[in-house]
């Protein structure tokens, strides 16, 4: 077919002199596009014999994959030589001082544990966890709750939700760690000192409580344990806990169903220009519930009553944390504002010590 080597000369000067895609695109539909000028040769080979058809379809075939290897060829071209002009305009100068890298910091609440943790095991106490989802009989029964108690209605603990028929036990979100003392009793018998943080959930929302908050119980069981080595317990982490010399606690009676006697702790503590002071002034504030472990929890345990006795005392973390570092509102704990955060969080690396001071 005549034409053809004019055709190949004409569309590869056409390739090399396009300037940009743009060009490059117009060469293309000139070529090989519907109307293009090699397009339009194949639409003839039908009109052809046999024979000639044969020989000029594979030269227009030869032709057309040429001219499109060319195009991409340029195309590729062009857009490396797009890239290095790019490179040539934004260019980064490596020998400036690199940025500081901004580091985490620890929530308040996992400090408040991390300190826990430390002092309670400076006098013994190991720790002890359990599932969030407790049963009906961890969570009330095992902890002499009566049905009728008020915690056990709707309006102040979260149920689970059941299928109609479904006449297993119900499972709630657990309102205190007091599980975790039953089930560690039942793990481990008697002897034991364990301390259980971690997550409840009550049905409570407001500038002090929140529907989900952070609790710390602790749980001691020996043969001769009294109140007195409660209230010692007590004293030795408030001192500890707020990094003071000197605490002075009252124990007010109270009724908890899973303690007899049962009594409410308060501190001493002053507010001297907005600023509270631990151990000093003549006011109280109430801090923790505490009292010596029921019999019948012991049963429920499979602990012997007769044997063994103990203490069990309960604080809220969130709480303790608002009194010690100066935090006023409870609900910001958990607002997940960066800000906040940065403020009243503690740096990774510092580690809570008895020896060089908690907060130190």
């Amino acid at each position: 077919m005549d034409g053809i080597d004019t055709l190949r000369g004409k569309y590869l000067s056409a390739i090399a002199g396009a300037a940009d895609e743009a060009a490059l695109e117009e060469v293309r539909v000139a070529a090989l596009g519907k109307k293009g000028e090699i397009s339009a040769l194949m639409a003839t080979l039908g009109r052809m014999e046999p024979e000639a058809r044969k020989a000029a379809g594979a030269s227009l075939n030869a032709l057309k994959d040429e001219i499109d290897a060319a195009l991409r060829a340029r195309k590729t071209a062009l857009a490396d030589a797009a890239l290095d002009e790019r490179l040539k305009a934004e260019w980064l100068d490596v020998t400036l001082p690199g940025r500081p890298r901004r580091t985490g910091t620890i929530h308040p609440v996992s400090r408040v544990m991390e300190e826990l943790t430390a002092i309670f095991a400076d006098m013994g106490f190991s720790v002890a966890e359990g599932p969030q989802v407790e049963s009906d009989w961890y969570n009330f029964d095992a902890l002499n709750i009566p049905p009728e108690h008020p915690a056990r209605q709707e309006h102040d603990t979260f149920f689970m939700h059941r299928a109609p028929g479904d006449n297993r036990a119900p499972h709630v979100l657990r309102t205190h760690t007091s599980p975790v003392q039953i089930r560690a009793l039942m793990e481990r018998g008697a002897p034991l000192r364990v301390i259980a943080p971690g997550r409840v959930y009550r049905m409570d929302m407001d500038q002090t409580h929140t529907p989900m908050f952070h609790q710390v119980e602790g749980l001691a069981i020996d043969r001769d344990i009294s109140m007195a080595n409660l209230k010692w317990c007590l004293e030795e982490f408030c001192r500890a806990f707020f990094e003071v010399d000197k605490v002075e606690l009252r124990f007010r009676a109270s009724h908890f169903p899973f303690t007899e006697p049962s009594a409410e702790v308060d501190i001493r503590y002053s507010n001297v220009g907005g600023q509270l002071r631990i151990g000093e002034g003549d006011k109280w504030m109430e801090i923790l519930g505490s009292g010596m472990v029921h019999p019948k929890v012991l049963q429920a345990a499979g602990v012997d009553p007769t044997q063994w006795q103990g203490f069990a005392f309960g604080m809220g973390i969130d709480r303790i944390a608002m009194l010690k570092y100066g935090i006023p509102d409870l609900r910001a704990f958990f607002e997940s504002d960066l800000r906040w955060l940065r403020h009243y969080g503690f740096s990774p690396l510092d580690v809570p010590d008895l020896a060089g001071g908690l907060s130190t």
